[in-house]
């Protein structure tokens, strides 16, 4: 009797693949036979249906007939039957496409720790990013400033340049490796034997190891110290804004690349202007007299510019003056953006007679 794949790996019929893929890796890690419980038949029989639910056209052939009839799951249920030419380990009889194998592939990563096949390859540590906040001021924002952030963290060892040992006493051949840089594990599975090339872990792929280490640093390469970095901060920064400064973080080990600094901008709020990307919004107490003469105005604007404002004729008290080009300067472009003023008229607490009756001949002008 033909085997139900979809309850091999407890999906429905109409499982999406995602849902295939994420039933498969679950199982697959829980029957590995190299694991505790694990079973050789059920990982096998996990593996067939997958190779089948999670290939399309295979799919379609086995939900119409019951069966795949080209490629499948491979002679005596062997779910790597059919894959071709591979660069990555090897198994007495046939040989195995990591690419090939897809999410299987994955599996076999995390369960032998990666690295089938070759290549030297240096496992030194790089630095971590490092996040710092630098407040400004709106003037600040508004100008432009140049900072200099000063923060703790992993620093070149000065002793021995980052390097991690005496350079003048030298290196030796590694022992473990023989000079090669890697070594080769030999892994017994129910598959067969497969022998896994990783970076050396005695010289971590050099092939060499220092005949002594720098005894400030112990070998890393790194210290702990303050890193300081000027910054220049373009005007029309934005609060929350982001700058990055590559290779300013954390130093890496024994000369690997360092991590990159992170400076997010945080703008302090303005007395009286609220901003808004580059556009800024104020109020300004006028007269009505102002108003109903047509005088012109004048506010202060952020950069204490005395700026000059005429009120067109009919304008409506309760929509905001637009004043092109007086916000902020629009960061890392040209221009500036617009200036928003709501005006607040202000009233007498208390009329004379004289200004009284002038505003009553004047009612039927408004």
């Amino acid at each position: 009797m033909a085997k139900d794949y979809y309850k091999v790996l407890g999906v429905a019929r109409g499982a999406t693949e995602e849902e295939i893929k994420k039933a498969y890796r679950k199982l697959a890690h829980a029957h590995h036979p190299d694991k505790a419980g694990g079973s050789e038949a059920k990982f096998k029989e996990v593996n067939e249906a997958y190779q089948v639910l999670g290939n399309k056209e295979k799919r379609a052939q086995y939900d119409r007939f019951g069966q795949v009839f080209e490629g499948g799951a491979g002679p005596q249920g062997n779910p790597f039957a059919g894959f071709g030419g591979f660069g990555g380990f090897e198994q007495s009889g046939f040989r195995v496409n990591m690419e090939d194998l897809g999410d299987l592939g994955e599996v076999f990563e995390g369960m032998f720790g990666g690295g089938f096949g070759g290549g030297r390859r240096e496992t030194y540590k790089r630095g971590s990013d490092v996040e710092v906040v630098a407040e400004l001021s709106m003037d600040e924002a508004f100008h432009g400033v140049a900072r200099t952030i000063r923060f703790t963290t992993a620093v070149i060892c000065t002793k021995c340049k980052g390097i991690g040992y005496d350079k003048a006493k030298g290196m030796t051949q590694c022992g473990t490796c023989k000079g090669k840089g890697e070594v080769r594990e030999a892994r017994r599975t129910f598959f067969g034997n497969f022998t896994q090339v990783r970076s050396c872990p005695t010289c971590k792929g050099r092939g060499e190891t220092p005949n002594e280490e720098c005894k400030l640093c112990g070998g890393s390469g790194r210290v702990t110290g303050t890193r300081e970095v000027k910054i220049d901060i373009a005007p029309g920064v934005e609060d929350g804004q982001v700058i990055q400064v590559a290779g300013m973080g954390e130093a890496g080990e024994q000369g690997a690349s360092a991590g990159d600094l992170y400076v997010i901008v945080r703008v302090k709020p303005h007395v009286a202007f609220e901003r808004k990307k580059s556009d800024l919004f104020t109020s300004l107490e006028v007269k009505l007299t102002d108003l109903a003469l047509g005088k012109t105005l004048e506010v202060i604007g952020v950069d204490q510019e005395r700026i000059k404002v005429d009120v067109p004729a009919g304008y409506d008290i309760h929509a905001p003056l637009k004043v092109s080009g007086k916000g902020m300067p629009r960061f890392g472009s040209f221009g500036r953006g617009d200036l928003y003023l709501t005006l607040r008229v202000k009233t007498p607490k208390k009329l004379s007679a004289k200004a009284k009756k002038l505003l009553e001949e004047l009612e039927g002008e408004f």
